[in-house]
């Protein structure tokens, strides 16, 4: 593991000062480096950056010293920040004439407009000077997509408690901290919590409390009201790299820390994880993720992704640099995932996203679904209006569901498909625009019910309107419909609303 001594966040607040006021935060860099020389360093291509901070200014040379990882003139540090105080707590270091970075300090932008910034090992933000690739077992990692996705999909009501398992360099936890009143971060590794102790501090936001141990043995019996957790998901032969691989037989750490979730939340709270699982040969996988599910807890699982094991296998091996070493070793590692892949039967593995919900309902909403299409971020109050959608339809049977009132949701639209000229259309298709971005076929009666839900009149009198338009039996109409109607609302397209508020203008 690696042993590299920390800063201090002892004068954390004078650094982020001299930061803020030199221009380096997220709107800042964009400005100087131009977006092409911007998104090259997502991609770990450094060039254009350089070129682009050539000059001696302070945005230039924090430029340089946090992303870029280069030496800068003392002269030069010294115009950008309190260089002696950050000699002293270690966020630097001094060779000759020239100052180093001792770690990655990189902007990064709140969802509110907030200028924060994540610390994380040197080489090891993702786009950053070195790309990650790096093959020591405590590598604290930076940014990278995945933190992002979990970040964009969490619900962020104002909460009591939320913990953040597995915290790394304290992304999560960050976020987390300007909605709940109490934040727990925990991580395996010791320095995870040192880098996010410096995350929190260089940002200005509140301090956590921060816990050392591997799944939820660090909280004991404590429950809160959100969990969030970018786990160590790879599956992989052996636990060589605590920042990726899970340690445990195949899926097990994520199964087992969706299992135990149940038991650590409170009523109403979420749990939201990104998580990879095995497709295993003779088995739906769809049904493997049902017996994940806590008793008491509803679930939406979404499946983004779906690699064979031999794409898989090249995927990690690249993130840990094994494609530059010797060829023999190379190949040895190789063989060695296949191996365990085919002792397990396991022919994929997917990526995706898992939220439970502690409904304590007796027959509880479990959607396990496949989603690989683009979506619009942030998505958590998607997420959280899945569920209510779930509690309302558990709620109504097809009696109540014909008195209710609804709605269209915004950024809908209506296609009609079907061979030119013709008199009708083969079928309409309607389509979101925002949040998962669906889209469902319905029928002509499917789509005049949508595109009338106004919330004004319920939904057996548009029906009633609709079978004298067609000259249908109103009653036969009214049987086969709520299962439609249902479908809408699952997969919101229709909100259900209070008719008196729609009166009233709301």
């Amino acid at each position: 593991m690696s042993t590299t001594s920390l800063p201090s966040p002892r004068r954390a607040a004078e650094l982020r000062a001299a930061l803020l006021a030199a221009g380096f935060t997220a709107d800042g860099m964009l400005d100087l480096l131009g977006a092409p020389a911007y998104a090259a360093l997502a991609r770990s291509e450094t060039v254009p950056a350089l070129r682009a901070t050539r000059g001696d200014g302070p945005l230039s040379t924090l430029i340089r010293l946090f992303l870029l990882q280069r030496p800068v003139p003392y002269v030069h540090a010294e115009a950008a920040l309190p260089v002696a105080d950050a000699l002293a707590d270690g966020w630097l270091r001094r060779e000759g004439d020239e100052v180093h970075a001792r770690v990655d300090v990189r902007p990064y932008g709140g969802p509110d407009g907030e200028d924060w910034f994540i610390v994380s090992d040197l080489g090891c933000a993702v786009g950053g000077a070195g790309g990650i690739g790096s093959r020591e077992e405590g590598v604290v990692l930076g940014v990278g997509g995945a933190s992002t996705t979990l970040a964009g999909i969490t619900v962020r009501t104002p909460v009591g408690s939320a913990l953040d398992l597995g915290t790394g360099s304290g992304i999560q936890a960050l976020h987390a901290s300007q909605h709940a009143t109490r934040v727990t971060a925990t991580d395996v590794n010791p320095r995870a919590l040192d880098f996010t102790r410096l995350t929190l501090a260089l940002s200005g936001a509140p301090e956590a409390e921060l816990l050392t141990g591997s799944l939820f043995e660090p909280v004991g019996e404590a429950t809160y009201d959100l969990i969030v957790s970018n786990p160590p998901f790879v599956i992989s032969p052996g636990a060589r790299l605590t920042y990726r691989d899970g340690g445990m037989g195949g899926d097990d750490l994520c199964r087992t820390l969706v299992q135990q979730a149940g038991d650590h939340l409170n009523p109403g709270g979420y749990a939201q994880f990104l998580a990879n699982w095995q497709h295993v040969e003779g088995e739906d996988w769809k049904d493997r993720l049902r017996s994940w599910v806590p008793r008491g807890c509803d679930a939406w699982i979404v499946q983004r992704e779906v690699q064979d094991v031999t794409q898989y296998a090249e995927l990690w091996l690249r993130d840990a640099g094994d494609h530059r070493t010797a060829p023999e070793e190379y190949a040895r590692r190789y063989e060695d995932w296949l191996e365990e892949f085919e002792e397990q039967r396991t022919k994929a593995v997917g990526f995706g996203w898992i939220t439970l919900r502690k409904s304590g309902a007796e027959y509880p909403s479990i959607v396990v679904e496949e989603w690989p299409h683009p979506v619009e971020q942030p998505l958590g109050d998607t997420v959280r209006a899945h569920f209510e959608r779930q509690d309302y339809l558990r709620g109504h049977d097809d009696a109540a569901l014909l008195a209710g009132h609804f709605r269209m949701v915004a950024e809908v639209v209506q296609e009609q498909v079907g061979v030119p000229g013709a008199e009708d259309p083969e079928h309409v298709v309607l389509r979101q625009h925002r949040g998962m971005r669906r889209a469902t076929k319905v029928d002509t009666v499917g789509a005049g019910f949508a595109g009338v839900c106004d919330g004004s009149l319920s939904a057996g009198r548009i029906l009633d309107a609709i079978a004298s338009l067609v000259e249908e039996d109103p009653v036969v109409l009214r049987d086969r419909t709520p299962e439609a109607i249902r479908l809408l609302v699952d997969q919101g397209f229709l909100e259900p609303v209070d008719p008196a508020r729609v009166r009233a203008g709301e």
